[in-house]
């Protein structure tokens, strides 16, 4: 069985999405075949000869609204693209793609999220919203998920689609070329991760702390330990409860 993961993405503006999906760790990961990058343009499944997808608002108010018809069009085209469906063991059947609607009213997507994707197989669908909205039927009629990436509104659902991607890619296996070290960063462990230094060993008469060049791991450990606890109590001291 291909055990490489799919993320497609719906959008309406491709170019800066294939940009960020075929740069860094995004990019390692497709040529090493974990995954597989599948960017669809919703224009493409527009109405008539100019291929419109989007409309007033019934009802009234300001701004344009995305159609149904294109969007069921492009959904189905992604279930379809898949035409070697990943297997579920346990159920013996076949198991249907995640289909994700970035949206602020959507759940808050957490580091703990990222680790549940990141085990599944199913390929995950994610459709990204433009103006002020979608038809509520989309919504309606297909099975979606709402995710959020915190509480405030950006413009499209492009780039909270990145975020989830990237943070679930580097935390699949063979991504990273250090496996371990997903295990030890912000919201993986306990406290956040811990503050780095590199050379040189005084820049700007800030000197890097004299522990992490004793060569003691013991110390540098525990030095490591208290600096995360202390960044966490003093940024985001609700995380300790």
């Amino acid at each position: 069985m291909d055990s490489c993961r799919t993320f497609i993405v719906i959008t309406l503006f491709p170019e800066p999405v294939l940009g960020m999906l075929n740069s860094s760790i995004l990019r390692k990961a497709q040529e090493k075949g974990i995954v597989r990058f599948t960017v669809l343009n919703l224009r493409d499944f527009g109405n008539g000869r100019y291929r419109s997808t989007d409309d007033y608002p019934y009802g009234g108010g300001g701004g344009m609204i995305l159609r149904p018809e294109p969007v069921f069009r492009a959904l189905q085209f992604a279930r379809e693209s898949l035409c070697d469906p990943v297997e579920n063991p346990l159920q013996g059947g076949m198991v249907q793609p995640r289909i994700v609607y970035p949206s602020p009213q959507g759940r808050v997507f957490h580091q703990k999220d990222a680790w549940d994707w990141s085990l599944e197989s199913r390929p995950i669908v994610f459709l990204a919203g433009h103006y002020e909205g979608i038809d509520e039927r989309i919504l309606l009629g297909n099975t979606i998920e709402e995710w959020s990436v915190g509480d405030y509104v950006l413009t499209g659902g492009e780039l909270p689609a990145l975020s989830m991607i990237d943070s679930v890619v580097r935390l699949l296996p063979g991504v990273l070329s250090d496996p371990h070290a997903v295990r030890n960063e912000t919201f993986s462990g306990d406290f956040f991760d811990y503050p780095q230094y590199t050379r040189p060993p005084v820049f700007e008469g800030m000197e890097v702390p004299d522990v992490l060049l004793s060569g003691d791991h013991a110390r540098i450990g525990q030095f490591r330990r208290e600096k995360a606890r202390e960044k966490m109590l003093r940024v985001r001291p609700e995380l300790l409860k």
